[in-house]
């Protein structure tokens, strides 16, 4: 959904990033928080933080980090008390497994890891789902008769894929869907940058593009995204994760926050995405803008 790499499809390496910033939200009421480096995550990260300001405390902001890998260790160190992150990325970027499970059993799984090993609590998800997925305009849906991935599946000698290099050739992109659903074997496979992919489908260069769950460009542009009825991909859920010694220091950051999660629907979501890649206004404007409209500030 963003003109910035996403980060559970791109391993970043950040060493030294946050060099002499440890422990930075550590005393008194300070708080940081961290995001990495794509338009949701920016405008969630600003959510989160224009809440505790609200709430009282002061708030470093330490956003577009850059990838998972980079965040996690940034949240591990306590360069940053708290960052927004997906529940399928935690499932299988971080913890290393299978994809697989229904949300709920997903959010407990990486809960319950995430405390054990790491000493980071989840806060409540949000019902939106940013997975992974398969997308098209509303006349090639028509023309080949296409609403589920097995449809897909099936039609694809004759659609080209737009696609980013990334999704050819991990477990869980097209390698995998062609394991899960057999077929998916395109007619031409076209590799795009992530911010020019819908552009192509739109112009008619290709007919499927890889796309996320709460893309903005999905309301805007009007497109079908496809049923995953075999149900390869993980719930990406989001939720804050914090550190624990964070919480004991500053409780009043899990009820402040978990006020937000009802609602970030996939709807909600994908219209403020689209406010900052389609309409080119400021994360936090529009991060403040939606608080403001549900009496959160």
């Amino acid at each position: 959904m963003s003109t910035l790499s996403r980060g559970r499809l791109l391993t970043i390496t950040g060493a030294g990033l946050l060099a002499g910033c440890a422990g930075g939200g550590e005393t008194g009421d300070k708080v940081s928080v961290g995001s990495k480096n794509f338009t949701e995550e920016l405008i969630l990260g600003e959510m989160y933080a224009q809440l505790l300001e609200h709430r009282g405390l002061e708030v470093d902001r330490r956003l577009n980090l850059g990838g998972t890998q980079v965040a996690m260790a940034a949240l591990q160190r306590g360069d940053i008390d708290l960052y927004p992150e997906y529940t399928g990325t935690a499932l299988i970027t971080v913890l290393e497994e299978a994809p697989g499970g229904d949300a709920a059993a997903i959010y407990a799984k990486v809960k319950d890891a995430y405390q054990s090993r790491y000493a980071l609590t989840w806060l409540k998800p949000a019902p939106m789902n940013d997975t992974q997925a398969l997308a098209t305009t509303r006349a090639i849906a028509q023309k080949y008769d296409l609403r589920t991935l097995s449809d897909v599946s099936r039609a694809a000698p004759h659609l080209r894929l737009g696609s980013i290099p990334e999704f050819t050739k991990r477990e869980d992109g097209l390698p995998g869907l062609q394991r899960v659903y057999g077929g998916f074997q395109f007619a031409q496979v076209r590799l795009f940058d992530i911010g020019l992919k819908y552009q192509a489908l739109l112009r008619g260069q290709v007919d499927v593009v890889v796309a996320f769950g709460t893309d903005g460009q999905i309301v805007a542009d009007k497109l079908v995204v496809f049923q995953d009825d075999k149900h390869f991909w993980p719930a990406y859920q989001v939720a804050p994760v914090v550190r624990d010694a964070t919480l004991k220091r500053l409780p009043q950051i899990a009820p402040t926050l978990d006020a937000l999660a009802p609602l970030l629907t996939d709807d909600a979501m994908r219209s403020l995405n689209f406010a900052v890649d389609g309409a080119k206004r400021e994360p936090a404007d529009v991060a403040r803008e939606f608080l403001s409209a549900h009496k959160l500030l």
